[in-house]
């Protein structure tokens, strides 16, 4: 089980995908050995635990990281296999509480203030001064 959110929604053991491969991060004489870069695969629009409006959610907002239809996450910073599947997890439980989060509030419009007005006319006019004093000297010819 994956948890994403405390009580209200896991993610299904049997829902999720591991494939395993060698991983062209750090390590040492047993790095060309150990295939210890994970993929984790969830397939999230058959999923049986997420709503309609969740999954709709989702593809809205990681339509740019789905490969096939799948959510993928990829994990190889560690030379531990199971350093990287608990990556891969953590990044997977990460990325969807952020695509699940709803929206923040629309920005309610303010009008500016009395003084924050008064110093932008009057900033206006010294620098409309400024521009008239470079022109030519008003002579008598």
């Amino acid at each position: 089980m994956l948890p994403v959110r405390a009580g209200r929604l896991v993610v299904p053991e049997d829902e999720l995908t591991e494939r395993f491969s060698r991983s062209s991060g750090p390590g040492g004489q047993s790095v060309n050995t150990t295939d210890s870069r994970v993929e984790l695969v969830w397939d999230f629009a058959g999923s049986r635990v997420l709503t309609e409006a969740q999954r709709e959610r989702l593809g809205r907002r990681l339509a740019s990281r789905l490969v096939d239809g799948q959510l993928r996450v990829v994990a190889t910073e560690y030379r531990s296999q199971l350093r990287n599947r608990n990556a891969a997890r953590e990044r997977l439980t990460a990325l969807l509480r952020a695509a699940l989060a709803p929206p923040p509030p629309a920005r309610r419009q303010t009008r500016p203030t009395y003084g924050s007005v008064q110093r932008r006319l009057a900033g206006k006019r010294q620098r409309s001064e400024v521009k008239r004093a470079r022109g030519r000297p008003a002579g008598d010819d």
